[in-house]
């Protein structure tokens, strides 16, 4: 044991006369680390830093890096990164404004997959009510308390739970993206709650009410066009997008192709329904017909008198050119015919709730208001016309009387 120790002893000296050779202290060397483990430095202006090699699509490499207060810390930190890199959890995307993200995901992303209605909606609410408020926070800061500040703010400026919910699925959707992405590790919107949906109560017209509308519009040179609203429950986009291509008089059809909606600075949009039950055919009855070789044959007059300014476009309910009729000029119409008719003021939109109301109490079978609609599912068409299936109950299950002797 004696003579082990003697010997370490006899070592140790020449190891420190070795390092000190030539009056020059040698630097240890450290061991080697695989190329993309990762390293600690630092940097000339004194800051640690923890760095990690990523390789991305296509084969191209590139440095994740964080700061660290001392050395200790720049290895507690690289250990992190290196156990994120291989739970593939490492936030690999540039820091940005939140501004920068929501712009990018909306134009680049998502607006192909919508309608320009509902682009024009997200954009006006992004425009409107996010941007001011967190548009300029960096993305990887942005805490889920902002965005609930955000949401109690819009509600106390009174602004509907809907449109509230509309601007919690563009922020949901955007994070989730830059999620995929790995700009951020989570998504803040998860677990918000958001303000109770209240259902506004909808506004329809009754048989009679309707009728009286009917006769107000007769002779009108857009009779056709109210006609078509109360009985099949056409949107306004969609009516005013309809081309006599789309239309078999013969065999009392319509097929519905396009909606036509206004972009801000891009002026009259066509484009098509949202969804593949939006793309529908619609059998018509013998009045509506009847109704659209009348207006077809009044068109012939007003080309005619238009002679070589008419732009031809075969659109059915055009302007006095030809061309698409303003959406905004037909709710101008449509108000201003139901002050005539003595009525209550409803929008455009509630002639389509009308329609499937109608079609219910006279006893047509939901499944088939479902098609004329186009709505995806039956389930849509049950929870939104719910108010009229009670007072269908009634007959129906007077039905039992009959069968009892009652």
């Amino acid at each position: 044991m004696g003579t082990v120790s003697d010997d370490n002893q006899n070592r140790q000296p020449n190891r420190e006369n070795g390092a000190q050779k030539n009056g020059k202290k040698r630097t240890p060397k450290k061991a080697k680390r695989r190329y993309g483990d990762g390293t600690v430095y630092q940097r000339k202006d004194g800051r640690w830093v923890a760095e990690i090699s990523m390789k991305f699509e296509g084969g191209k490499r590139s440095h994740i890096s964080r700061y660290a207060k001392d050395e200790d810390e720049g290895y507690t930190i690289l250990y992190q990164l290196q156990q994120e890199k291989r739970q593939k959890t490492l936030i690999t995307g540039p820091d940005q404004p939140f501004k920068q993200l929501l712009e990018y995901w909306l134009e680049k992303i998502h607006r192909p997959s919508i309608s320009k209605s509902t682009y024009v909606r997200y954009r006006s609410l992004l425009k409107n009510d996010i941007l001011p408020s967190l548009g300029q926070i960096p993305l990887r800061k942005l805490m889920a308390e902002q965005v609930e500040a955000l949401y109690a703010e819009l509600f106390e400026e009174e602004l509907s739970p809907s449109s509230i919910r509309m601007i919690h699925t563009i922020l949901y959707q955007a994070l989730t993206y830059a999620v995929k992405r790995k700009y951020i590790p989570q998504n803040v919107c998860k677990d918000i709650k958001l303000p109770t949906l209240t259902k506004q109560e909808m506004q329809t017209l009754s048989k009679d009410q309707a009728l009286k509308l009917l006769e107000v519009v007769k002779g009108h040179r857009l009779e056709a066009l109210f006609l078509l609203a109360l009985i099949t429950g056409m949107r306004r986009g969609e009516l005013v997008g309809l081309r006599w291509k789309d239309i078999n008089l013969d065999e009392g059809s319509i097929q519905v192709r396009r909606t036509v909606d206004r972009v801000p600075g891009e002026g009259l949009k066509e484009s098509k329904p949202k969804t593949a039950s939006g793309r529908r055919k619609i059998m018509l009855p013998q009045v509506a017909v009847d109704a659209l070789k009348e207006h077809r044959a009044h068109q012939e007059e007003i080309r005619a008198k238009a002679g070589s300014v008419w732009r031809e476009q075969d659109i059915v309910f055009c302007n006095a050119l030809g061309g698409f009729l303003d959406p905004r000029n037909l709710l101008r119409t449509f108000s201003s015919l139901l002050k005539k008719a003595d009525l209550p003021h409803i929008r455009f939109h509630d002639l389509r709730h009308s329609a499937a109301t109608l079609l219910l109490t006279m006893g047509v079978h939901p499944k088939v208001v479902q098609e004329i609609l186009g709505h995806s599912n039956i389930a849509i068409t049950l929870g939104t016309y719910s108010h009229v299936l009670p007072s269908l109950q009634k007959g129906e299950m007077g039905k039992w009387d009959d069968l009892f002797g009652g």
